[in-house]
């Protein structure tokens, strides 16, 4: 399953996917697998991206369109 917004978001600040692959610890071939859709991306590489770049695993996977998180008190 593709997810267009896990290039959007690495787009939109600038990163690289080596960069990304990186923190996610594996390869920029392996994380571009998961930006195009060829592999599913792991539920623990999504929530990882969800903290780094301050957003939601819905909004990453399309399911909510409100970008930033939402602080519960």
């Amino acid at each position: 399953m593709k997810f267009k917004r896990l290039k959007d978001l690495r787009e939109d600040n600038d990163i690289k996917q080596q960069q990304i692959a990186a923190l996610l610890k594996t390869t920029q071939q392996q994380y571009s697998r998961y930006e195009t859709g060829v592999q599913e991306i792991p539920v623990r590489h999504l929530i990882t991206l969800a903290e780094f770049y301050h957003t939601t695993v819905d909004y990453i996977v399309g399911l909510s369109d409100i970008r930033e998180r939402q602080e519960s008190l």
